[in-house]
């Protein structure tokens, strides 16, 4: 017979109702989660406004709720996302994925361990979310070219970045949150490696997991990269004066971009066409009449130091007005509509250049290729369906929207500014560091680096909004409402009577480990941070009860709400992973489960070890 605790107080009973609700609306899919987690906020706030609760004598006040907003937690996230928006924003992560690309091609094994470790390290300090987003394309690329199955390096690279985002306090927002509610319960403040070992530890065996058993049992899902592949242009690449490529082979240069580079042909002057022989030295002025997709082309520019735009037919946009700065450009593609007035006429004709502020970088033709593929892109006559690549400064790109006779592509993207990334890596280091030797609360450290990146000119400030998280901010400040509304009312101390009550006499490192299985569940099921701010309470409570140390049962509750790799929906980087790999619901049942029962046992011995009990 289960001896449970005598019900709580009205209002408790009816915040426990209110969490149960919120657990529902959370994994309703047609429900946006901010919505659902401005309801939860709403919700209470309104209760408590209609039916006043007092604690200690003092009112708890509606307001009281919205206190989440200005939360050291949301600030530390929101900082933290900012920060990490300029590592993306500068193309700070690029010469790592370019590096990795590389590798792939000596030893698809050992490189998908280096990718794991790689993808983790970097998770364990910078939001997972433009980790994964700049591995995605690298990784499926070298699939193809070594014809390595992607899904069987998709997946485990998703999920070795969550495992190193467990690492540290501000590897996730899961992670803030527990810190930051634990020592406003009165805990010691959780410093950034605190939980380091048995991070690494059970992390290590994941990873080794993901290298050497999820290739065996993932099913193989061939990526349709007909519909998904981006489209490839038309180009022209002209090797200038000061570039490397100068007096190279065209085989040397082809080698330095990983032998990715496709040369369909060399002009040189104005009229002498070369055949794109291996042995072919180059030139200043050579043009190279090239075929990739827009990424691409930017990338083989960099590396050869050349340039996509030099055709003087064309007209020269850069000036005091229109300079070719990289904080104020974007490559854009844009269509050529029936009806247009451009149809049949070539861009020297146009003058484009000079008409529109922007500058022509490459041509695609749908369903052919250009007939006049070794000519001026200046000679080419446009046609209704034909898609130009572009790059100018981001208002002369707005303004081609309002143009009756072109359609502007959802295909915009700002280009990174290369030379700040240096600069980005150096903030994002000093944040770090002025964090883990206890300098500066994590919240200020990531407030004056984000800062430092804004005035510097890492990213602007539009960089800086677009980088805030709507979801993530609603869903941080509801589960701190929620938490504290359970803590306050005494429904926290509640719970973990009642699942003191269900356990028995079981021993605290049974009690330890039921409770990280029941957070990893929830996190699966419903929100990782609902689940964080939610247990936080509920575990220093049953410690409380039990007379042990409040510490290692907090760290349950944060490693059992990272444990999000059972389903799709669990984490932001399961659905971008899922989209690219194709994968299935059943697919991360498959691969996921067997990872949270592996952490799950790992960290069920560790953490009473390490604590001793």
């Amino acid at each position: 017979m289960f001896n449970l605790p005598m019900p709580p107080n009205p209002h408790a009973m009816a915040v426990l109702a209110l969490a149960v609700f919120a657990l529902l609306l959370f994994t309703r899919k047609n429900l946006p989660l901010e919505t659902a987690s401005f309801i939860i906020l709403i919700s209470l706030a309104v209760g408590f406004e209609l039916a006043p609760f007092q604690i200690d004598g003092n009112m708890l006040h509606a307001a009281y709720f919205f206190h989440g907003f200005g939360h050291e937690a949301l600030v530390a996230v929101c900082a933290l996302m900012i920060a990490g928006q300029g590592i993306v924003r500068t193309g700070a992560l690029e010469p790592v994925g370019r590096g990795l690309a590389r590798i792939w091609k000596i030893s698809p094994s050992a490189s998908l361990l280096l990718t794991l470790l790689i993808a983790a390290f970097i998770s364990a300090f910078i939001n997972n979310v433009p980790v994964v987003v700049v591995l995605l394309p690298i990784l499926i690329s070298v699939s193809i070219r070594t014809k390595t199955k992607a899904s069987t390096v998709l997946m485990p690279m998703g999920f070795s970045t969550l495992l190193g985002g467990t690492c540290t306090t501000i590897g996730t927002s899961t992670n803030l949150l527990v810190v930051s509610v634990a020592a406003d319960m009165g805990l010691r403040r959780i410093e950034m490696f605190d939980f380091l070992i048995p991070a690494l530890i059970s992390g290590g065996i994941g990873i080794i997991y993901l290298w050497l058993l999820v290739p065996r049992i993932m099913p193989d899902r061939k990526l349709t990269l007909a519909d998904t592949s981006p489209r490839v242009f038309s180009a022209h690449l002209a090797i200038l004066e000061e570039s490397s490529a100068v007096g190279k082979t065209l085989a040397e240069a082809i080698k330095k971009i990983d032998g990715g580079l496709r040369v369909k042909g060399i002009k040189r002057g104005s009229d002498n066409l070369i055949m794109p022989l291996p042995s072919v030295v180059l030139k200043a002025g050579d043009q190279l009449v090239i075929r990739d997709t827009p990424e691409r082309l930017k990338e083989i520019e960099a590396l050869l130091e050349g340039t996509l735009y030099q055709d003087e037919t064309l007209g020269n946009p850069v000036d005091d007005d229109h300079p070719l700065k990289a904080e104020d450009q974007q490559i854009a593609e844009i269509a050529v509509i029936q009806g247009s007035h451009l149809r049949g006429k070539t861009f020297s004709e146009i003058r484009f250049a000079d008409r529109y502020g922007i500058i022509i970088l490459a041509i695609h033709r749908a369903g052919k290729r250009l007939q006049k593929g070794f000519d001026s892109i200046s000679d080419i006559r446009l046609l209704a369906g034909d898609i130009l690549l572009v790059q100018g400064p981001r208002e002369q790109v707005a303004k081609l929207k309002k143009e009756k006779d072109l359609l502007v592509l959802d295909a915009t993207m700002d280009l990174p500014y290369t030379k700040k990334a240096p600069l980005a890596l150096r903030i994002m280091l000093a944040i770090i560091f002025t964090a883990a030797f206890g300098w500066l609360p994590i919240a200020i450290s990531a407030s004056c680096g984000a800062l430092i990146m804004i005035l510097c000119g890492c990213l602007s400030w539009s960089d800086a909004t677009k980088a805030l998280s709507t979801q993530v901010i609603m869903i941080v400040v509801a589960s701190l409402a929620l938490g504290s509304a359970l803590l306050k009312t005494g429904g926290a101390d509640y719970l973990a009577q009642l699942f003191l009550s269900l356990a028995g006499d079981a021993s605290p490192a049974i009690m330890l480990s039921g409770l990280m299985l029941l957070m990893a569940f929830l996190t699966n099921a419903v929100s990782n941070n609902a689940t964080a701010v939610m247990g936080t309470p509920i575990a220093i409570s049953i410690a409380a009860q039990m007379g042990q140390p409040a510490e290692p049962f907090v760290l349950a509750v944060l490693f059992g709400a990272n444990m999000s790799f059972a389903t799709p929906m669990a984490y932001k980087t399961n659905l971008l992973v899922m989209n690219a790999g194709e994968y299935t619901f059943n697919d991360f049942l498959r691969i996921g489960i067997p990872l949270v029962l592996i952490l799950w046992a790992t960290l069920s011995w560790l953490l009473p070890t390490l604590y001793g009990f």
